[in-house]
């Protein structure tokens, strides 16, 4: 087994979700040559009830190293996927469409959402908890108790569902975009909001413009922000300068910080973004928001914030 398919094995980390719609992710560029290769390649010889023995891979296919980079990021969101798909289900009610997958997860190839779901549904080791359409591949159905019930999946997946509201939030220390230390003894006393985002989520770019605009309208009454991006955690391909030009393009007023791990673990290992905690002045979480919402319910959470 790779080293990025048994790190994930071992820690489970949570995975990213988008409830993005119908709105694509932004994918800027064309997949490898090494990706196409790969991908085709398992396209062809991925059997019904034959578990891929990645080690094989490894060692009599791809010895080329960057053919061996796309099968760690394949692997590594081969054992993201439950997760993932269970906690679609639970915030949208429905399915993740192949595209919504192929977006989610930065997948370029044609086909490569259903080559994952095929390995899935071929290794013994991984739940039975879908069902797909024989013809369009399309999920169909998603046994989100299946996936709670699983050693490696469901203590994670409950405790991105567990509830907020009325518990005390969560001491943490941060790092600024401008390398300053943030944290939560800097808002003790205040009311304030924890953003937790990343760089172009779809539901993000639409959210974070109106969350900086209400930021600035309620910050005489003593509110504030801190957005939490979380490329790190996620290890997202952008870097500090596309962050920077990010927040400018949208007019990002609020103190933006880069999530740390132990910041996330403290939160539940949020995976659904944007996700977003309102903290009134005495430091108890009062509205926990997951997903893109409508201007006048998050003005009526601050307002509850301020209360």
């Amino acid at each position: 087994m790779i080293r990025g398919v048994r790190r994930s094995i071992r820690a489970c980390p949570a995975l990213l979700v988008v409830l993005a719609g119908d709105a694509p992710a932004a994918e800027p560029t064309s997949p490898s040559e090494a990706e196409v290769r790969v991908v085709e390649y398992l396209k062809s010889n991925v059997k019904p009830g034959e578990r891929v023995v990645v080690t094989r891979l490894y060692n009599e296919v791809f010895t080329d190293s960057a053919e061996r980079g796309v099968l760690d990021r394949l692997f590594d969101t081969f054992f993201k996927l439950p997760l993932f798909l269970a906690q679609h289900q639970q915030a949208a009610g429905k399915p993740p469409t192949l595209a919504d997958i192929s977006g989610q997860f930065g997948l370029r190839v044609p086909g490569q959402a259903d080559v994952l779901l095929r390995i899935m549904e071929s290794d013994p080791r991984m739940p039975k908890f879908i069902t797909r359409d024989p013809a369009s591949g399309e999920i169909t159905s998603i046994d989100v108790e299946g996936v709670l019930a699983h050693p490696h999946f469901g203590r994670t997946l409950a405790r991105t569902i567990a509830g907020w509201e009325g518990r005390p939030a969560p001491a943490f220390s941060v790092t600024r975009y401008d390398g300053m230390p943030a944290g939560s003894s800097d808002l003790v006393g205040r009311p304030y909001l924890l953003y937790f985002w990343f760089t172009n989520c779809p539901p993000c770019v639409r959210t974070s413009p109106m969350l900086a605009e209400l930021g600035r309208a309620y910050a005489d009454m003593g509110f504030t922000i801190v957005g939490l991006n979380a490329d790190r955690v996620l290890e997202l391909p952008y870097d500090d300068a596309q962050r920077l030009a990010h927040a400018r393009e949208h007019r990002l007023s609020f103190t933006l910080a880069h999530l740390n791990s132990e910041m996330h673990e403290a939160y539940g290992s949020v995976s659904v973004f944007p996700t977003m905690f309102f903290v009134d002045a005495r430091g108890t979480i009062v509205k926990h928001i997951v997903n893109e919402q409508e201007r006048p319910a998050l003005e009526a959470a601050i307002r509850l914030a301020l209360h």
